[in-house]
C-alpha cells in the first residue's frame, strides 16, 4: 500500500519537474483566486466573474490542440521554458495592473485569455516528457506521484491563497506568484531531457489529423478518453454544492464539498503502492469510474452532510486511482513521435468533461431538484461506463504485460538503454 518514490529517488530530471510543479502549484492558485477576487471589487458583479472562465475556454481550445502538435514537433524543453516565462509575464501584467490607481477590467479578462493559452501550449510538452524522464517500469508510480503533488496542492494551496489575497491584497498575489515562477523556472532550465528526433514532422493541421487518426484507430485509448468523458459528464457536479450546503442546514462548510474529493484523492494516492501490480489498466479505469459513479449516486441520498462528504470523498479516491490507470497506459503505450498530439487530445478530454457535468447538473437540478440531479447524475455514469466497457473489448481486456503497443514501446525503451551510456532515466 505503501507510496513508491522510486522515480523521485532515481531520476533527477523527475524530482526537477516535481519541485517545479509543487512550487507553481500554489502560485497558480494564488492568481486564480486573486482574479476573480479583484474583478468582484472592480466590478460587484457575478456576471464579470464568470466571464472570466467563458474568456478563457477558446485560447484552452485552440493552444491545447496546437500546443500538442508542436509537442512532437519541436524541443519539448524549450517549449515548456518559452510558456513558463509568457505565463510568468501574464502574471507580472496583472500586477502592474493592480499596483495602478485604476486597474483596469479589460486587462484581466485579455491576460486571463493569455494565461489559459500559454498554459494550455505547455502542458502537452509537460504531459509528453514524463516517458522521457522516468523509467518505463515506474510510470505508474511517477504518475501517482504527479497525483499526490496535485492533491496536496488542492487541498492546502486554495487556503493559503485565500487569506494571502484577502489579507494583504490581490497585488501582494500577484507579486508572490511572479516570485514561484521565478524559482519554477530555474528548477525547469536544470532539466537536461534529450530534444526531439530530427525527422519529427512539423506541426501542422495536418499532424494534428494524423494524431486524431492515432487515437481513433486504438480502441484501447479511446476508452480511456470516453469512460472519463462519460464519468465527468453524468457525474461531475461541484455547480451544486452551494445549494447542497443550503440543503443540509451548514451553508458555511461549503468549503468541506469542495475539498473533500481532494482528501479522498491523497488519501488513495499515498497508498497507491498497490497499482504497481495491476497490470490490466483498461478494467482498473472501467472499476474506478464505476466506484465514482455509484459513490455520486449514493452522497445524494445521504441524510447529512458527513455523509455526504463521505462519499465525496471515496468519488475523489475512485477518481483518482482512474487517473492512475489511464496515464499508464498514455504513458507506457503511446509511442514518443505521438505523445505531444495524444496530450493535447487528453487536455480537451479532461476539461471540457466537468464543464459539461456542470451544465447537466445545473439542467437537471431544474427539472428534479439538487438531489435528485446529484443520483441520477451518478447512476447515468454507472449506465454510460457499463455500456461503453461492453462495446470496447480491446480496452476492457488491456494488458500491460502481453498488449502489442506496451510491449513495443518496452523493447524500444530497453533497447536504448542498452545502447545509452550512464543513467538511463532520460532514455526518449
Amino acid at each position: 500500500m505503501r507510496m513508491d518514490l522510486s522515480p523521485l529517488r532515481d531520476s533527477r530530471d523527475f524530482r526537477l519537474l516535481f519541485g517545479s510543479g509543487m512550487i507553481g502549484m500554489f502560485g497558480t492558485f494564488l492568481t486564480l483566486i486573486a482574479v476573480p477576487l479583484q474583478m468582484k471589487q472592480l466590478t460587484d458583479s457575478p456576471l464579470a466573474v464568470g466571464l472570466v472562465s467563458a474568456a478563457e475556454f477558446v485560447p484552452m481550445v485552440v493552444c491545447g490542440l496546437w500546443g500538442g502538435a508542436i509537442a512532437d514537433a519541436m524541443d519539448r524543453r524549450k517549449i515548456i521554458l518559452y510558456t513558463e516565462v509568457g505565463l510568468c509575464l501574464t502574471v507580472a501584467i496583472l500586477l502592474v495592473n493592480a499596483l495602478l490607481p485604476d486597474p483596469q477590467v479589460w486587462v484581466l479578462y485579455v491576460v486571463g485569455a493569455m494565461s489559459a493559452g500559454f498554459g494550455s501550449l505547455q502542458r502537452p510538452s509537460l504531459e509528453s516528457l514524463m516517458p522521457r524522464v522516468v523509467r518505463h517500469d515506474q510510470l505508474a508510480a511517477a504518475a501517482a506521484l504527479s497525483a499526490f503533488r496535485w492533491n496536496v496542492g488542492a487541498i492546502v494551496a486554495p487556503g493559503l491563497s485565500g487569506l494571502i489575497a484577502a489579507a494583504y491584497g490581490v497585488a501582494a498575489a500577484y507579486a508572490i506568484n511572479v516570485a514561484t515562477f521565478l524559482v519554477s523556472l530555474v528548477l525547469l532550465w536544470l532539466v537536461k531531457a534529450p530534444p526531439q528526433a530530427e525527422d519529427a514532422p512539423p506541426a501542422s493541421i495536418r499532424s494534428m489529423a494524423e494524431g486524431v487518426r492515432y487515437a481513433v484507430g486504438r480502441p484501447d485509448l479511446m476508452g480511456t478518453y470516453l469512460v472519463d468523458v462519460a464519468a465527468m459528464v453524468f457525474a461531475f457536479s461541484t455547480a451544486l454544492y452551494p445549494f447542497l450546503a443550503d440543503q443540509v442546514g451548514s451553508p458555511e462548510s461549503l468549503g468541506l464539498f469542495y475539498s473533500a474529493a481532494a482528501v479522498g484523492s491523497l488519501i488513495a494516492s499515498v497508498t497507491s503502492g498497490w497499482t504497481n501490480h495491476v497490470h490490466r489498466h483498461g478494467m482498473g479505469v472501467i472499476i474506478a469510474a464505476l466506484v465514482w459513479g455509484l459513490a455520486v449516486a449514493l452522497a445524494a441520498v445521504m441524510p447529512n452532510m458527513w455523509g455526504i462528504l463521505a462519499f465525496f470523498a471515496l468519488a475523489g479516491a475512485a477518481d483518482m486511482i482512474s487517473g492512475v490507470f489511464r496515464a499508464t497506459i498514455w504513458n507506457q503505450t503511446i509511442p514518443d513521435s505521438y505523445r505531444g498530439r495524444l496530450a493535447g487530445i487528453e487536455l480537451l478530454s479532461y476539461t471540457s468533461g466537468p464543464m459539461l457535468g456542470n451544465a447537466r447538473a445545473g439542467l437537471m437540478d431544474h427539472l428534479g431538484g439538487t438531489r435528485f440531479s446529484l443520483g441520477a447524475g451518478g447512476m447515468l455514469c454507472v449506465g454510460a461506463v457499463v455500456a461503453l466497457a461492453g462495446l470496447l473489448p480491446k480496452f476492457r481486456d488491456y494488458d500491460a504485460r502481453t498488449d502489442e503497443h506496451a510491449v513495443r514501446e518496452r523493447a524500444r525503451r530497453e533497447e536504448l538503454a542498452t545502447q545509452a551510456p550512464g543513467p538511463t532515466a532520460s532514455a526518449p
